[in-house]
């Protein structure tokens, strides 16, 4: 646990006190800033008109699906781009400033190098995600909240945030340069929205049903809506446990190298 600690540490405040890191939180918050307020402004409007034609549907009254479950929309498109920026250094600068080949001669092994890392890396978007959670947890000034919906919500896309962590720390773990491992990470957490596509194209339960245990999108939803499902658990820790034993792995392979 020490080694472990010891590159957390490392690694955190390299992300912490990059200059990168808070032009990235910044221009985040600056985003939400202009979007959260919109998305509210829409959202009185309509409440406003249905006060006069009642044909607006229960749940859309409903702040949490009227307001915050947009504003998680957003958040995920950004992180889809930032965590990508966030982990392209991982191992690609180390490789780029031969410091790799000193880590892997250190008395440590591969998979207490990809921890370490993987740690820092949940940090850094856990910050990005506690500055996107300050503006439906503002609204409570003036509406009654439901806390425990909206911080299962944000759980959810912390959950798939740390799938994007793995996925980008592999794509970082393969080549030397962070300008590809940007593309190919921002490529794999794309692509990752389109594997339980055959939800909407298949006719068969079973088929269907299979497509719908491997959809992020039919996990995520049941989280953002307050529920915790332990299938949806279940299989976002067996993504994060893949993508870092890949990771884990190409390091090792460059060990023996």
């Amino acid at each position: 646990m020490k080694k472990i600690w010891a590159i957390f540490k490392k690694e955190t405040r390299g992300f912490l006190l990059n200059p990168n890191f808070l032009i990235v939180c910044a221009l985040v918050a600056t985003i939400l800033s202009w979007v959260f307020p919109s998305n509210l402004k829409t959202f009185d409007m309509q409440i406003k008109s249905s006060a006069y034609s009642g044909a607006l549907a229960s749940q859309a009254m409903n702040i949490h699906y009227g307001v915050f479950l947009r504003h998680l929309s957003y958040v995920n498109l950004m992180l889809i781009l930032v965590v990508p920026a966030l982990t392209m250094r991982l191992f690609s600068e180390e490789k780029k400033m031969r410091t790799f080949d000193l880590l892997l001669t250190s008395p440590i092994t591969s998979m207490q190098i990809v921890i370490g890392k993987y740690l820092s890396a949940l940090v850094s978007v856990f910050a990005i995600l506690f500055i996107a959670f300050l503006y439906p947890a503002a609204t409570a000034i003036f509406a009654k909240l439901n806390w425990g919906t909206l911080i299962v919500a944000f759980c959810g896309i912390f959950l798939v945030a740390s799938v994007y962590a793995a996925m980008d720390m592999f794509c970082s773990s393969l080549t030397e340069s962070a300008i590809v491992s940007y593309v190919m990470a921002v490529i794999f957490n794309v692509s990752i929205w389109f594997v339980g596509v055959g939800v909407d194209i298949v006719d068969n339960p079973d088929v269907r049903s299979f497509f719908e245990h491997i959809s992020l999108n039919q996990h995520l939803s049941a989280m953002v809506e307050g529920t915790v499902r332990t299938t949806g658990l279940v299989f976002f820790a067996s993504l994060v446990f893949f993508f870092c034993f890949l990771a884990e792995r190409v390091v090792e392979a460059n060990r023996w190298r």
